[in-house]
């Protein structure tokens, strides 16, 4: 049977519009324990608004703790439960992308439910909601995520320690740094291989292209490398890019291979096939606030947003089967991009600074109690001519 949480959530703004934030947290449906908590200042933003990104706050934290669980959400906002059972249709263009957030989130689940709850029921997701809203409209605000009993993540206002303990086994002098699981969750991500659409840099999302001559070659090299690595299973995207690239390392080193749909490309829509220049020209309004906002969508395709929270939704369903364990995903750069881009906990804007090379890897250790180590990034050193594997 899978587990059941409650997650409770509210926000609100003083003004409607004004100063807004947000409250959530998670309880073990059974006991009533206190999972997590979060809140955050939003800046100037209507109370709607605020009680949907709650709502996406909550099933967010829900998935990190249990991401097949059984969910019943309550808030006292009889608009958004409505609109997320389906009753009401969702017709202000400002709550259309937010839904969208939240079903996508909610998709991972076991099943989620609907609750209305009167406010008085609502209390702690309120309070958190209303200590939000006060830090925005006093000009400092807020963005606060724990979970209840664990240690907390280093954030990038304390002292930066070393993890030490790491290589070391000794807990860090670090104030609220807890020694780490020493046994991590070892993700090697490998890039797919070269494909005729890598050649010339064009938008190359969920069409179904296969390798060139090269790419295979770049896979064996990956696999030759990988061989002696202890793998212990392989992650594959469902593209066939991947899929093959995947069959190298597989027939390398004789480990069973998993299709994770989670880690597919993003889908670029009507760009799909073109270059960038090329996508420039012809959709240049698009592409600028593509470029500016992460929540953005090629036409007809995915927002980096949108894929960010699947592809996490399916990091954290491989770390559940695969706890301790070395897993290769082999995937494609947006997906390999937003695994390292979280795992060091920079903002979204990352993913447009960062340059991933064909068939490259990159290495993230996840430990239990919460942080995650990148211990390497775009390494091609197996693709290098005369450099042994190894």
């Amino acid at each position: 049977m899978s587990r059941r949480v409650v997650v409770e959530a509210d926000g609100g703004s003083r003004g409607n519009p004004g100063p807004a934030g947000f409250g959530a947290l998670v309880r073990d449906a059974g006991t009533g324990e206190l999972l997590a908590e979060v809140a955050e200042s939003i800046g100037v933003a209507t109370n709607n608004v605020a009680e949907y990104r709650g709502l996406i706050a909550g099933l967010e934290a829900a998935a990190r703790i249990a991401p097949d669980a059984q969910v019943e959400v309550r808030m006292d906002s009889k608009l958004v439960v409505e609109q997320m059972s389906g009753r009401w249709r969702i017709k202000h263009p400002d709550m259309q992308p937010l839904a969208r957030r939240a079903r996508d989130v909610a998709a991972g689940f076991g099943g989620v439910r609907y609750t209305w709850v009167p406010r008085a029921e609502n209390g702690h997701a309120d309070r958190l909601a209303n200590e939000a809203m006060d830090a925005a409209a006093k000009g400092r605000p807020i963005h606060r995520e724990a979970a209840a009993e664990r240690p907390r993540q280093l954030t990038l206002s304390e002292e930066p320690g070393e993890r030490a303990a790491e290589q070391a086994g000794a807990p860090s002098a670090v104030p609220g740094w807890a020694a780490p699981d020493m046994r991590p969750t070892r993700l090697l991500l490998l890039r797919h291989g070269q494909t005729p659409l890598s050649v010339d840099r064009r938008f190359a999302g969920v069409g179904d292209v296969e390798l060139t001559a090269e790419g295979h070659e770049q896979a064996r090299a990956a696999a030759r490398r990988l061989a002696g690595r202890g793998i212990d299973v392989v992650v594959t995207s469902p593209l066939r890019r991947s899929r093959d690239t995947a069959a190298h390392v597989v027939e390398e080193t004789a480990v069973p291979v998993e299709v994770e749909d989670g880690f597919r490309e993003v889908d670029f829509g009507e760009w799909e096939g073109l270059t960038f220049a090329e996508a420039r020209e012809r959709f240049p309004e698009e592409v600028t606030r593509w470029l500016a906002d992460p929540e953005i969508a090629p036409p007809g395709g995915e927002s980096f947003a949108a894929a960010a929270r699947r592809v996490a939704a399916a990091r954290d369903r491989l770390l559940a089967r695969h706890a301790g364990r070395t897993v290769l995903v082999v995937s494609h750069v947006t997906p390999i991009k937003v695994l390292l881009q979280q795992a060091m906990l920079a903002p979204p804007q990352a993913l447009y600074r960062m340059h991933l090379d064909v068939a490259c890897l990159s290495e993230v250790h996840c430990f239990a109690d919460g942080p995650m180590v990148v211990r390497s990034f775009n390494d091609t050193a197996h693709l290098e001519r005369g450099v042994p594997a190894g």
